[in-house]
């Protein structure tokens, strides 16, 4: 009885903490270039990016299914080294990902565009390189922000259902995920796994949210950061 609670507990926490790594720096990334990108393909560029938080999860599920299918591009590119993505374990990773990467996005692109461009060029003068700017003193900056993504990005990892259930389907103990043995056990009609997984799923929710507001409690209450790293040359 207990696998039936801890299989899909524990392909969630698997899924979700590596969704939000993989979200957690390539959200960083595309943040930091387009706080700084004006371009004319900016808004084109961002809509892409922010699209999959505004698609109904379905049909992000079906995007990805076409995109990673044995007929799709990334599908057939896969077949020639013997994998497959669909209906597997890396599935529910790709579509968790790809539904949470916004909310890591706009909340890390916000918080870099509040920083002051004078502290980076203060960091210049001293002979900083780019990389060393970033990380010593930008990413520093913009921490709290990009700790509040990283947070919604997991809770949203944590949640998502339809995307995972077009992509990587529902095979016990490989890719059922709480929210979709949630659905099936609705769907059998049995009250007592289905209470049990929402508890589970509430304690994590809660868990994430008592996270966030010490996170935030915290920022708030440490205030100053070293705007340029005392070792830069």
């Amino acid at each position: 009885m207990a696998e039936t609670y801890l299989s899909p507990l524990w392909i969630s926490l698997k899924t979700v903490l590596t969704a939000t790594a993989i979200t957690f720096f390539l959200g960083i990334a595309a943040a930091r270039w387009m706080a700084r990108y004006q371009g004319k393909f900016r808004n084109l560029i961002d809509g892409i990016f922010i699209l999959p938080l505004v698609l109904p999860p379905t049909v992000v599920g079906l995007g990805l299914l076409l995109l990673f299918g044995i007929h799709g591009p990334l599908g057939k590119l896969l077949l020639l080294f013997g994998a497959s993505v669909v209906f597997s374990w890396p599935a529910t990773v790709i579509a968790a990902a790809v539904v949470a990467f916004p909310l890591m996005y706009m909340t890390a692109c916000g918080a870099f565009e509040q920083v002051e461009i004078n502290i980076e060029n203060a960091a210049r003068t001293l002979g900083a390189s780019e990389w060393r700017i970033f990380w010593s003193v930008t990413l520093p900056l913009a921490l709290p922000g990009v700790a509040a993504g990283a947070i919604l990005s997991l809770a949203r990892s944590l949640g998502e259902f339809g995307a995972t259930l077009m992509l990587a389907g529902s095979i016990p103990g490989r890719t059922t995920t709480i929210p979709i043995a949630i659905y099936f056990a609705v769907e059998a009609g049995d009250n007592h796994q289905t209470i049990m997984l929402v508890l589970i799923v509430l304690a994590v929710a809660f868990g994430l949210l008592a996270a966030l507001a010490y996170w935030k409690r915290r920022a708030t209450n440490t205030g100053n950061i070293p705007l340029v790293p005392q070792d830069i040359d």
